[in-house]
């Protein structure tokens, strides 16, 4: 395995420390040295050097700032140059473009999203991280003919916002950050722009303020920045003096840090020419030590002088190197590119360049090293390069490891869904696709899997598509790619290959698949897949046109018994079938978005109380004069992926009825599992029951079982959302898909519904009955109540009532109707001596 980097976390957080070093160990690619003060941390880098610095900004008397600063001074053990990333508490993006430049520092990334850090870690070691030097501006200008000059030529250094009024200004500068505001005052009347003035500094007394004024009171200038006022200028003025007085204004703080510290060194430097001395021996004597080779070259690319770091890095001698030219220690590629480089440089190309290349060892392999060249030149213009050279190979290895990192997906080991999309992407350009070349493109769907992730759970859901990646790697070549694009689904780009051989090769899969056994502790079982296959080539070779066509092939693929490949053709009569479902489902989002909807409610009853509690809303499509029932047209809305248009319009007319029908003392109302984590969705229930007056105590709202155990963090914090308005929830069709009733506690909702499967087969089924009983039970001691779906006749409901649950719902009590005939529903369910008199049967 490869050296690790060395890695220097400097917070004062031991609970920070732990998070970084947690979020950066299963990299493996560095060894972490932890320090909570920057003086601390002085103190380990004057002994030894780190390859890479994560720094807070609170550490010590010496903050995060100068704590850089010290690094780049080159009087540590460590490089100059070693990369650092600073973790403040909060973003700024004054601190992160400009102060940070200013400092020395690689990257700013907020403690909050420690998350991003290895990608983060990945552009520093790198050296392609961009950085934007325009400062945010807030401009106000009440005249619109003056707006298009000021931003011309302020566009280069300054990101504008522009307003017209001093309330305007206001408003926007409370929302936004800005390095700088830019006043015109000139039509503005005095007391308005003070008070704005006033209110800003009260807000960020630092805040960078200039005012173009048309007064020459010299005592009103001068009360202008005794009000706190960064510069002035007055009008008329020459436009190019704006942008000097703006950018001055912007970066003063910067500029007096710089200044009081570019002081302080000469001060230090001035104080005896002793120290100077001493100071000049120091660094020779650190030139000797530096672990960076530094070497000087003549006019013809030959080593003139070098330091002891070469032979360390190298092998070769320091004395034996001197006079040989530089560009015979790299051979092949590199050897040309650095010698170009050099030529380029002496050639009156750019004198500073850097690159990276491989060095050859002496003792034979090669070392991934870092050269920066820089061109010198003395007075009688004679021309010298220095180079520092060093080692980057384990920071390569790295770079390496995060590139894998960032390709493929942690579980199987596949390509990732990005590679897949970068990779169809390229090889769908005409200069892969011509006349004599074609590839093929397979979309896998693996069948019924979801039945193994809900009955033995998702830790035996991974091992099978482990097993899964396992047999594609064995039945299909290295030279094609092979990739999970998500959940079950897998994608494979079968490179120069035509149809018949992609077909027999997808066939492969599908039988290895097929006869394949998948062993668990407990038992063993087979799965199959569904494959869809289409052609790549010069005339079919749109990315999105080709996923689409693979997709539309693996659909029908489904369609016709699953198991099997399917190829995409324009003919196909199943093409047809895929098209009239399309169809339909558009004409079912046409219906929705229109509000050709009718909501029939049904009542629950209360089995202790002896009353209705509240009704579920089911939902009705109104075409052409006909209901249309949620079998009959959810299939297609989620192969549109556009259940979150239904939940909507029962969201929304479901509490509208509520405002409007007092009967309905509480309504539950279904969501589908894709709205249920739509960031949409609680705006969406706030602003309905804000518009229609409605306490959000008498809504419930309902989500299956499969669909919360998916995700059952994100379910939690979504009940959570809801509670918190005073919302109920209840898990919907309960035992269908559980492995265990632990996670019910991790869900804070009012209702657990029982499945309607087995309340229909209780009577006949002991085990069923066992089930209802047990679901009840545990329900009880986690202080939920439980409801009983189907309650389809007398015995049902007597036996339920015995066995204590809560609510039954079923057509036993009553169907579902229009919201027009609640009362005539609730008068007949009161009138029924078996419901109201059950006790006394």
């Amino acid at each position: 395995m490869a050296e690790q980097l060395n890695l220097l976390i400097l917070n004062a957080s031991r609970a920070e420390r732990r998070v970084i070093k947690d979020t950066l160990k299963k990299l493996n690619v560095f060894s972490f040295i932890e320090a909570n003060d920057s003086q601390e941390a002085l103190k380990t880098l004057k002994q030894q050097p780190v390859d890479i610095i994560i720094t807070g900004l609170n550490v010590g008397k010496i903050d995060g700032w100068r704590f850089s600063r010290m690094i780049r001074s080159g009087l540590l053990k460590t490089p100059k140059n070693t990369p650092i990333l600073l973790m403040p508490p909060t973003y700024c993006e004054r601190i992160a473009e400009t102060t940070a430049r200013s400092y020395g520092i690689d990257a700013v990334l907020p403690f909050e999203n420690q998350d991003m850090l290895p990608q983060v870690l990945a552009n520093v070691l790198s050296t392609h991280l961009e950085k934007s030097s325009r400062l945010n501006l807030l401009l106000l200008e009440p005249h619109a003919n003056k707006v298009e000059s000021i931003s011309e030529e302020l566009k280069l250094n300054f990101a504008i916002t522009h307003v017209t009024t001093c309330k305007a200004a206001l408003n926007q500068y409370n929302q936004q950050k800005f390095s700088i505001v830019l006043l015109d005052t000139t039509q503005e009347k005095a007391d308005e722009s003070s008070l704005l003035v006033e209110n800003i500094l009260q807000h960020n007394p630092k805040q960078a303020i200039v005012t173009i004024i048309d007064n020459a009171d010299a005592d009103y200038a001068e009360q202008l920045l005794l009000s706190g006022v960064t510069d002035f200028i007055r009008a008329p003025y020459e436009p190019s003096f704006l942008n000097k007085v703006c950018d001055h204004a912007a970066r003063r703080e910067d500029f007096m840090v710089s200044y009081a510290e570019f002081a302080q060194k000469v001060e230090q430097l001035s104080v005896s020419e002793v120290r100077y001395k001493e100071l000049f021996s120091a660094h020779q004597r650190i030139l000797l030590h530096l672990n960076t080779v530094v070497l000087e070259l003549d006019q013809l690319g030959k080593i003139r002088f070098i330091n002891p770091a070469w032979e360390t890095l190298s092998g070769f001698g320091v004395k034996s190197s001197l006079q040989k030219s530089l560009t015979q220690f790299y051979t092949g590629e590199c050897q040309i590119k650095l010698k170009a480089t050099i030529d380029d440089i002496l050639g009156g190309g750019t004198d500073h360049q850097q690159i990276e290349i491989k060095l050859q060892h002496k003792k034979g392999g090669q070392i991934w090293v870092e050269c920066r060249l820089q061109l010198i030149k003395n007075r009688r213009n004679n021309a010298t390069i220095t180079v520092t050279i060093d080692n980057i190979h384990e920071r390569k290895q790295a770079e390496l490891q995060l590139r894998h990192l960032a390709l493929h997906d942690p579980l199987t080991g596949l390509h990732n869904r990005y590679h897949f999309d970068q990779e169809l992407s390229r090889i769908c350009k005409p200069k892969h696709t011509h006349s004599d070349v074609e590839h093929a493109l397979i979309y896998i769907d693996l069948d019924h899997f979801k039945i193994i992730n809900d009955s033995q759970g998702h830790h035996q859901g991974d091992l099978v598509l482990k097993d899964v990646a396992q047999l594609f790697k064995d039945n299909i070549e290295k030279e094609h790619l092979v990739c999970r694009i998500g959940g079950d689904e897998f994608a494979v780009i079968l490179k120069n290959m035509n149809l018949l051989d992609a077909h027999l090769i997808a066939e492969g899969v599908c039988s290895a698949i097929e006869q394949h056994t998948f062993k668990s502790k407990e038992q063993s079982y087979t799965i199959s897949c569904s494959i869809g296959l289409t052609q790549i080539t010069v005339n079919n070779n749109d990315p999105n046109e080709c996923l689409k066509q693979a997709d539309i092939a693996l659909y029908i693929a489904k369609n016709l018994g699953r198991n099997l490949v399917h190829c995409y053709s324009k003919e196909d009569a199943q093409n047809n079938t895929l098209q009239t479902g399309l169809e339909w489902g558009h004409e079912i989002r046409q219906a929705l978005q229109q509000n050709n909807i009718e909501l029939h409610y049904q009542p629950i009853w209360d089995f202790k109380a002896e009353k209705v509690a509240y009704f579920e809303a089911l939902l009705r499509l109104k075409l052409k004069g006909t209901l249309i029932y949620p079998n009959q047209f959810i299939p297609s809305l989620e192969m549109l992926n556009d259940t979150f248009l239904m939940d909507q319009c029962v969201i929304r007319n479901a509490i509208e009825s509520v405002a409007k029908y007092p009967q309905l003392s509480q309504v539950a109302i279904n969501l589908s599992a894709q709205s249920f984590l739509d960031e949409r969705l609680l705006p969406l229930i706030e602003s309905n029951l804000e518009k229609y007056n409605v306490p959000a105590t008498r809504i419930i709202f309902e989500i299956t079982e499969s669909a919360s155990i998916n995700n059952i963090q994100a379910t939690r914090k979504m009940i959570e959302k809801l509670n918190s308005l005073g919302c109920h929830f209840s898990i919907d069709d309960f035992g269908t898909g559980f492995s265990t009733f632990s996670y019910l506690k991790q869900l804070p909702a009012q209702h657990v519904k029982i499945d309607g499967s087995f309340v229909r087969d209780m009577l006949n089924d002991p085990i069923d009955l066992a089930l209802v009983k047990a679901i009840n039970d545990i329900s009880r001691s986690l202080d939920k109540y439980s409801v009983a779906e189907y309650v389809e006749n007398k015995e049902i409901f007597s036996t339920l009532k015995d066995i204590g649950v809560d609510y039954g719902q079923g057509y036993f009590i009553a169907r579902p109707v229009p919201v027009e005939k609640i009362n005539d529903e609730l008068e007949k369910i009161y009138q029924n001596k078996s419901i109201t008199n059950n006790s006394l049967d």
